[in-house]
């Protein structure tokens, strides 16, 4: 059987209905592909740009913060005693070692004699002098005293003489308005009081003289035994020095010299250290020497604890590029603490409240801290940047970034000083 066509007759509806839908797809079509033009075109402008793509694995980004910033710098300290006097030779002679290294000794405990017959032999020879001068003193003083009975002798004969000078004159007077006498006889008289007269007044003054002669003598001989008497006393000093005692409690250190050796003036023998204080010598670089100041705060690391100290000593000369400082503890010194021990020590150079900072990082090295890499849609831009104090930590920002940018803090020398970056997922 056959069908009959009848297409003909077929009828269309609502064409002008389908027409108008093919329209309004074809415009939100076009408005979608424009706003993801719009959207893209940034980005792809900057992928087009960027002459080198890495991926983010192979960087480590930090973000910029804002906050109080500790300059410091962490050096490897080395615990000694406190106290370590270094015992030295007074003077040449031969030892004699009366302890050996390692021994416990308390403070005035005799550690060695030492054996100088030059200085005992100058100390006899000086008390001897001592001792003369001492008794030449005792037999001027019996001297003065004779001295002075003979004087007094002079002075008493002479006041005699005068006493008898001046009963002759009366008596010479008186007969001589009686014309019971001479003219010459009177005149004798006359001249015998005047001789007496100046006997008495010359004794006087010579007594007087010889005191003060004696008295001088004596002073000057006074002053020599005093000279005499401070120079055995040094002596004695000395000698009783060569008897060398422990200047503290503690534990003898190495020996610097060997039982019966002689030695000279000054030469070290050996060490005590007291074991009850301790300090940390600390050797700080060169480049941080005008940073540091007594008393600044210092962390020490021990037993994963960490305890306060104070910068106490400075050492003014550089040698092998370090600076040699000494730290004690502010509170009291940790036990188990043992000599020779290695302690992490951080010292605090500033303090600085609300800061720029980023986190430390191997772009510092790569960059010279003069530009960064800074982190955005997937794009890292090479910016100038100014760095400023560092930290063990971090680093302070001066200039050229924001709080809350990130940029890369690992090395960027695989970056080849490119201007931007295309990071990958």
């Amino acid at each position: 059987m056959t069908i009959k066509d009848t297409s003909d007759q077929d009828i269309v509806i609502a064409s002008s209905q389908n027409q108008s839908k093919k329209w309004v797809l074809i415009f939100v079509s076009i408005v979608l592909i424009a706003g993801i033009i719009w959207q893209v075109a940034p980005a792809a402008k900057k992928w087009s740009q960027a002459s080198k793509s890495v991926s983010m694995d192979r960087v480590r980004l930090a973000t910029i913060t804002r906050g109080d910033f500790t300059r410091d710098i962490s050096v490897l300290g080395r615990v000694v005693a406190a106290v370590s006097p270094t015992v030295y030779a007074p003077a040449d002679g031969t030892i004699s070692l009366l302890i050996e290294a390692g021994h416990e000794v308390k403070e005035g405990q005799s550690l060695a004699t030492l054996e100088s017959p030059e200085l005992t032999s100058r100390l006899f020879q000086e008390q001897a002098i001592l001792d003369g001068l001492k008794s030449t003193h005792e037999r001027q003083k019996i001297q003065a005293k004779k001295q002075h009975l003979i004087d007094q002798k002079a002075v008493d004969l002479a006041n005699v003489r005068l006493i008898s000078a001046k009963r002759e004159k009366r008596r010479a007077d008186m007969g001589y308005e009686k014309n019971a006498i001479s003219q010459i006889d009177f005149e004798k008289a006359q001249d015998e009081l005047k001789n007496a007269v100046l006997q008495h007044k010359h004794a006087e003054q010579d007594a007087a003289l010889n005191v003060e002669s004696l008295d001088f003598d004596s002073k000057s001989l006074e002053l020599d035994i005093k000279r005499q008497n401070l120079l055995v006393n040094e002596l004695k000093r000395q000698v009783d020095a060569l008897t060398i005692k422990s200047p503290v409690n503690g534990i003898v250190g190495n020996l610097n010299t060997d039982n019966k050796t002689f030695l000279s003036k000054n030469q070290a023998i050996l060490t005590v250290v007291d074991l009850s204080h301790f300090e940390v010598e600390i050797d700080i670089p060169e480049s941080y020497a005008d940073d540091l100041v007594i008393g600044m705060d210092v962390d020490i690391q021990f037993e994963q604890q960490a305890f306060s100290a104070r910068l106490v000593t400075i050492s003014p000369e550089i040698l092998n590029n370090q600076v040699t400082g000494r730290v004690r503890f502010s509170d009291e010194t940790p036990a188990k603490l043992r000599q020779n021990q290695r302690l992490n020590t951080r010292i605090i150079l500033e303090y600085k409240s609300d800061v720029l900072q980023v986190k430390r990082g191997q772009f510092l090295e790569s960059s010279g801290g003069r530009f960064a890499y800074v982190v955005g849609e997937g794009i890292a831009q090479k910016s100038p940047i100014k760095l400023g104090a560092r930290s063990l930590s971090h680093v302070e920002v001066v200039n050229g970034l924001k709080e809350g940018q990130q940029i890369i803090i690992s090395g960027t020398d695989m970056f080849n000083d490119a201007e931007q970056i295309l990071l990958n997922d």
